[in-house]
């Protein structure tokens, strides 16, 4: 039998096989250190935080169904019709294998595992170490075994393993255009433009994708890590119109070494218009360091775009982490 486009004889290639994905690694560090970035916040890290987070109250309105958090960096929470839906869970002060090293929170965490509503699903992106958390699955693994229904953990092609030694039990993962129904919902593991890795020999020995959401009458798109790709639009023609499209603003820069794997502002708003999104949530930003773009540059690049495109600042929501919006 043949395989799909994008697996490889030793494990997975990106939709578009062309695009670029990084560059020189170490000349990106040798600018970076030279330009002396990433600048800090312009207030400054404490003003930054107090500006950007708030204490998150999960308390549903009555007869509400559809409300959305961002956590903050890529975990957003959804509660749709019924089900408590987390995504890229990653709740621990490091995005780092190492405790004491790696790239470190620069506004704390606004919620703990064992503070957050009992979790029916976890959409997971792929495994870089600002998506997946060691700690946080941990966390959720032991804390779903107390509730009357464990917590369903899907994932793409390859993590199943690494996320049953970590104590999951209700464990699926799906290749790019499958679906999987649940408790009245439907998802679908969609393409994204990325790569993969958790160490110097794996790379992308595991699949990377993004995730739709959908009930009867609303669909959610959380997009994980991706550059611009065209074939992203084929989302919403694939899996149905999308109400709120949750999309990375930030790690973008130096462009050279970015664009194929993260895209930027505008990038994000373009693809808000393809996706023909109701509504979207920038998220991928404000947290954690990660490339040469400050932390308060995206959303000041995002209302730019916005106004470029035409649009209304509130097509596209600059929540603070820990805030939550009627959807």
């Amino acid at each position: 039998m043949s395989r799909p486009a994008h697996h490889t004889a030793w494990g997975f290639q990106n939709p578009d096989p062309a695009a670029r994905i990084g560059g020189d690694f170490w000349r990106w560090r040798r600018e970076r250190r030279a330009a002396g970035v990433p600048q800090p916040p312009q207030a400054g890290y404490r003003a930054f935080a107090a500006q950007w987070t708030q204490a998150p109250d999960f308390t549903l309105a009555p007869a509400e169904s559809r409300r959305v958090w961002w956590i903050g960096h890529a975990t957003v929470l959804l509660h749709l019709d019924g089900l408590w839906i987390l995504t890229d869970p990653v709740l621990s002060h490091r995005a780092s294998p190492l405790s004491f090293a790696g790239p470190a929170r620069k506004v704390p965490c606004v919620v703990d595992v064992d503070a957050l509503p009992p979790i029916d699903v976890v959409l997971i992106s792929h495994n870089h170490y600002d998506h997946l958390d060691r700690a946080t699955v941990r966390a959720l693994a032991r804390r779903s075994q107390r509730q009357s229904t464990p917590t369903r953990f899907l994932a793409p092609l390859g993590l199943a393993a690494l996320m049953r030694d970590w104590g999951c039990v209700d464990v699926h993962e799906h290749d790019w255009w499958q679906r999987h129904a649940y408790r009245g919902l439907t998802f679908d593991c969609v393409p994204a433009q990325h790569w993969s890795a958790r160490g110097l020999r794996d790379r992308n020995r595991t699949l990377w994708c993004g995730w739709t959401a959908r009930s009867t009458d609303f669909g959610f798109y959380f997009a994980g890590d991706t550059g611009y790709w065209s074939g992203l639009a084929q989302i919403a023609d694939r899996t149905g119109d999308i109400d709120l499209a949750a999309l990375p603003i930030g790690a973008y820069a130096p462009r050279w070494f970015m664009q194929g794997q993260h895209i930027d502002p505008a990038q994000a708003v373009q693809l808000h218009r393809e996706l023909r999104a109701r509504r979207s949530l920038a998220i991928h930003w404000g947290s954690f360091e990660l490339a040469d773009d400050a932390l308060d540059e995206p959303p000041r690049l995002l209302r730019a775009a916005l106004a470029e495109a035409g649009l209304a600042d509130d097509a596209m929501w600059l929540l603070r982490q820990g805030e939550a919006r009627s959807v």
